[in-house]
């Protein structure tokens, strides 16, 4: 237990190291240094396997260097005490125990008991002779915003770090600046540091993520993400990437960028004894609020929002039954409908639903496929209903139980994606006898078109002889008119000359 417990340690310090500590532990062992980060990574976790005391040792090393680096850097001035604090509070998020490292006492308890976060204040104030600070350094110009903002169906909140506060305008200037601060918990740090996705052709993507939203300050309704204009943000220092607006040709508007969340953890500090700075920047608008909020959220795939769909049950067969006979029954102006043929295939990829589903708003009968809109939806979010363009949120959507029997049912062939509602309910195949019949009906209409001008064209030639090739041709003789004699020959004529002299 406690081998593997050290393994996954090596292994998660290995995931924090940088491509030139990559390079440097792949150097030690003899392997080959050269390409991505990625392989590079690949490469040194093999290493594990080999279980080398002194390829552990040296992955140790590198990883004490680099903590005290980054500390280093993070603190100008800091002493030896506090890299020990630091170091030991790193190890502990790794799920090393600091007696292995011989650690100066101040890192010697558990990270997670409330003896280290002591250890870790004391170390921090004969660092710099105070506490460490937690308070926002704009306090007294920050407020509550009293805004919810939208669920997003891919992400699960499990914290919130910075809760939803107004983005107040001070002065008369139109360029505004707000600075917040944030502190994870050595739980949450924990969290994001081991649940990285290093699968084979991934990005190494955290699965939890700390996520930065804006939206309006409208208490009235849920308020969905939307960017404050000319927005700057930073995350302790270094600038924050954002997605790029979206081009407009109307005159003298600025465009707005797509409104969706932040993920800002690759900039941030994951560790539980050193506040995170976001700086804010942005235009003030006349006659509108903002509001900004921060959360540690874990990332869903299609795949679990799938299987969140099939595992909270579908809607009744019976039910949907019903709503045929109602639609078939007579409508306001008194006009029955015996039966109503609708299609089995997905209005957005064409084919043949697997799970059929729709949306408890919607009334219409038609369903589509709800693995193909819910990856659709994870690469552009936009939950709109693909049969009636209204609003088709993940919680109402449900898969429907009628549809999905007529799929399975052995009645209906696979090449057949159409089938017959009935007044009673029930439903049935496009009979072959009828779609055959009506091919059949079409293909002997155009025959007899064709057939028409072919008549046309053989009339206007029989009057006419048949041309004769233009090697065997011969010149005709010209008509000589019956009526009239055939006079001689003129004589020849004379000829005169004329002396000029």
């Amino acid at each position: 237990m406690a081998f593997n417990k050290e393994k996954e340690a090596l292994r998660n310090m290995i995931l924090t190291f940088r491509v030139s500590e990559l390079q440097m532990l792949l150097g030690f062992a003899g392997r080959n240094q050269s390409g991505k980060k990625t392989e590079l990574q690949d490469r040194s976790l093999e290493l594990l396997q080999l279980n080398s005391t002194p390829v552990q040792k040296r992955i140790r090393e590198l990883f004490q260097s680099s903590q005290e680096t980054q500390q280093a850097a993070m603190i100008p001035g800091a002493n030896a005490l506090q890299y020990s604090a630091a170091y030991a509070q790193m190890l502990g998020l790794a799920g090393f125990t600091t007696q292995q490292q011989g650690i100066p006492q101040a890192g010697r308890a558990n990270p997670y008991a409330a003896q280290q976060a002591q250890a870790q204040a004391a170390a921090y104030t004969a660092a710099y002779g105070t506490q460490p600070q937690q308070t926002k350094p704009n306090q007294t110009n920050t407020q509550p915003g009293n805004v919810k903002f939208k669920q997003l169906p891919f992400y699960d909140i499990h914290g919130e770090l910075l809760k939803p506060t107004s983005l107040v305008t001070q002065g008369s200037s139109r360029f505004q600046e707000a600075q917040f601060q944030f502190l994870l918990s050595p739980e949450q740090a924990t969290n994001i540091a081991s649940n990285r996705d290093i699968r084979m052709g991934s990005k190494l993507d955290y699965l939890y993520q700390i996520q930065l939203r804006f939206c309006l300050l409208d208490p009235s309704a849920e308020q969905g993400d939307e960017f404050p204009p000319s927005i700057c943000v930073q995350v302790n220092g270094k600038m924050c990437p954002l997605p790029n607006p979206i081009p407009t040709n109307k005159p003298n508007v600025e465009p707005k960028r797509p409104p969706r969340p932040i993920h800002i953890t690759p900039l941030c500090k994951l560790t539980p004894i050193l506040n995170n700075t976001v700086s804010v920047k942005w235009a003030a608008d006349y006659g509108k609020g903002w509001v900004v909020g921060i959360w540690l959220v874990e990332k869903l795939s299609s795949d679990q929002l799938l299987e969140r769909l099939t595992s909270k049950g579908k809607r009744n067969s019976d039910f949907t039954r019903e709503l045929i006979k109602t639609k078939l029954t007579d409508d306001e102006d008194g006009i029955a409908t015996t039966n109503l043929k609708v299609t089995v295939s997905c209005p957005l990829g064409k084919m043949r639903m697997s799970m059929p589903c729709r949306p408890t708003t919607c009334d219409h009968l038609q369903c589509f496929d709800a693995s193909l809109f819910l990856m659709m939806n994870e690469k552009k979010p936009t939950w709109t209903c693909p049969v009636c363009d209204s609003a088709a949120k993940y919680d109402d959507l449900m898969v429907d139980g009628y549809f999905e029997e007529v799929i399975k049912a052995p009645e209906l062939p696979d090449e057949e994606n159409e089938i017959i509602l009935n007044q009673d309910g029930s439903w049935n195949p496009v009979p072959k006898d009828e779609e055959e019949e009506r091919k059949k009906k079409e293909k002997e209409e155009e025959e007899r078109k064709n057939a028409v001008v072919l008549d046309l064209s053989d009339d206007d030639d029989d009057s006419a002889p048949a041309p004769k090739p233009a090697g065997d041709a011969e010149p005709a003789p010209a008509p000589v008119p019956v009526d009239l004699p055939v006079l001689p020959p003129p004589p020849p004529a004379e000829i005169e000359c004329i002396d000029i002299e």
